[in-house]
């Protein structure tokens, strides 16, 4: 029986390591929930600035219209003089037709005191025909800066919209009234509703006014004052909504605009990653809110820390074991050291067959393309190599050194070859403007395409001035570059004919470079749209249609151009760097 200091002895160091083994746990799954959710953040953020761009595209699709009509000199007439019944009801026909044009939501006409005398809207009973918008905010803007923007409700039709207006003055200047568009967002937000994030927008007072997800439309972020709650009244904004206020705490702060947050929502008190993007040019603040997913890693690191914990205090007990009893302390020892050097060895061997694993799931990436280029000359070469061998023995010395030439130019070509694919595999660092021959940059693109070139059949033309001097990164160019060549080899996989033409060419102070193939163009209708985030024609999985869009961020960061056209027989897709200046002699 235990003596009963032993016993409290005994109970002391169980509890030291159950509370050791909970907080190092805790403690190491804290510190990988912290930094999965930082890496969940980063991803996150770089999502929202690609649904930021799709706002400020649709956006900007509209922006001239009503300066554009406002110019319009049938306007500008029916303002200057009393509107008759059969003017207004062809103002009422035009703007119709023109709305239906342009695929916005409603155009209409005020006069000088905000009175609506003409819309595109007229045959509805909604119609904005006769109201008069004199107290929204964009008319006063209009008025007294000659153009105007504003997100409301209709108070007319009910539907949320963002209204851009525009002056129209007489030859004198005169402010005659103004041409407004709205713009509505169903589409958008039914695109983003796709998704599992809560995407929102919110206005300069933190309101949010553009959902994804039903009840987390018109909240409030921040606190209004009076003063807010006064002029939304007076200006209707969001006419006859209830606001209601959104709760949120921040429990952990990544950034300025990232942060981990715990918001009583529509369901409850959720805690969310919250990424949020101003949009200047609108006044506006795009969120993104994410549940943060509980990684693999956190059990893993609460694993790995407990048992370093567990290994510290049974290292420690041994050591007061050793002191007290010499042949136990032995025993103890070797047991303990067995069974480190065994766990030792497992994580050794884990870790080798992990690192292992990476190998060959690199090697089979490459193995295919390698095995192809290097197969045949290593045939040719043990020809040549037999060859060789009966020179030498017949003395033909002169002979056999001849035979060695074609030999060194294989190898050299083997090794161009897997230096390449090592070179272009690395991680460039964005921003680099190193001086680079465009020229090269093709030669270097058709290498690594070489293979699939030969065994589809295809025609390659080259007309490459050289040098093309430019200033850029080569590896992002390059990339760029196969991005464009494997589209066109993809559009020429089902046709008979298959040519592919490339040229550098100068163009006053920039170097052009098109590739063109016969891949029978691009649809008339995608052709504005191929530079679009996640717009593919491709079949679904084959292609998430950011491609060409990554290119063309990657050409616009070098201070280029990216552009494309239909030609007959196919599409040409043509990039313009500036020129670099040529090197001093």
């Amino acid at each position: 029986m235990p003596s009963p200091i032993r016993a409290v002895r005994l109970g002391l160091i169980i509890l030291l390591i159950v509370v050791g083994t909970v907080l190092s746990a805790g403690w190491a799954m804290h510190q990988a929930k912290r930094e999965s959710m930082q890496l969940d953040a980063q991803r996150a953020n770089q999502q929202l600035g690609l649904y930021a761009n799709a706002l400020h595209t649709l956006i900007e699709r509209y922006r001239a219209l009503p300066a554009v009509l406002a110019l319009d000199p049938e306007l500008i007439d029916a303002l200057s003089r009393p509107l008759s019944e059969p003017v207004q009801h062809a103002l009422n026909l035009k703007l119709e037709r023109i709305n239906g044009a342009a695929n916005s939501s409603t155009l209409e006409l005020l006069d000088a005191s905000g009175l609506a005398i003409a819309a595109s809207n007229w045959r509805l009973p909604t119609t904005y025909v006769g109201s008069n918008y004199g107290f929204r905010p964009y008319f006063k803007q209009t008025r007294v800066q000659g153009s105007g923007r504003f997100y409301a409700v209709g108070v007319t039709s009910g539907v949320p919209g963002y209204f851009l207006s525009s002056a129209v003055s007489n030859a004198q200047g005169q402010f005659l009234g103004a041409m407004v568009v709205k713009l509505e967002f169903p589409e958008l937000e039914r695109e983003w509703r796709q998704g599992s994030d809560i995407l929102l927008v919110s206005d300069a007072r933190g309101i949010t006014f553009i959902a994804n997800q039903d009840g987390w439309r018109y909240r409030e972020l921040l606190p209004l004052t009076p003063a807010d709650r006064a002029e939304l009244e007076q200006t209707r904004q969001y006419d006859k909504q209830p606001l209601v206020a959104l709760h949120s705490q921040v429990l952990t702060r990544f950034a300025e605009h990232s942060h981990l947050s715990r918001v009583q929502g529509p369901q409850g008190s959720v805690d969310y990653l919250w990424e949020s993007l101003p949009l200047p040019a609108e006044g506006w603040t795009l969120h993104l809110l994410r549940k943060p997913q509980v990684a693999e890693d956190e059990r893993n690191a609460a694993l790995a820390a407990a048992a370093v914990w567990l290994s510290l205090v049974f290292a420690a007990l041994f050591v007061s074991q050793r002191m007290r009893l010499a042949r136990m302390r032995q025993r103890s020892r070797e047991e303990l050291k067995r069974q480190v050097e065994e766990r030792t060895r497992e994580l050794r061997t884990a870790q080798e067959g992990l690192v292992q694993s990476a190998k060959l799931a690199a090697l089979g990436q490459m193995s295919a393309a390698l095995a192809h280029e290097i197969n045949q000359p290593l045939t040719t070469q043990r020809m040549q190599l037999e060859t060789l061998r009966l020179l030498l023995d017949h003395g033909r010395h002169e002979q056999a050194r001849q035979a060695l030439e074609p030999l060194e130019q294989m190898l050299t070509r083997m090794a161009a070859l897997t230096g390449h694919l090592k070179t272009f595999a690395r991680n460039s660092p964005g921003g680099l403007r190193e001086r680079l021959d465009l020229a090269t940059v093709v030669d270097q693109a058709l290498h690594l395409l070489e293979p699939r070139i030969r065994d589809e059949e295809v025609e390659v033309a080259l007309y490459l001035a050289r040098p093309a001097w430019v200033r850029g990164d080569a590896i992002r160019l390059e990339q760029v570059l196969i991005n464009l060549l494997r589209n066109a080899l993809d559009a020429m996989a089902d046709k008979r004919y298959k040519r592919l033409e490339i040229r550098i060419e100068a163009d006053a102070e920039l170097w052009r470079l098109s590739v063109l193939d016969s891949g029978g163009g691009i649809a008339e209708a995608d052709l504005g749209k191929v530079f679009d985030p996640f717009f593919t024609t491709k079949p679904v999985g084959e292609g998430l249609g950011l491609g060409l869009a990554i290119s063309y961020g990657i050409v616009a960061d070098a201070g280029g151009a990216l552009q494309v056209e239909n030609l007959p027989g196919g599409a040409r897709f043509s990039l313009t760097l500036p020129r670099d200046l040529e090197p001093a002699c």
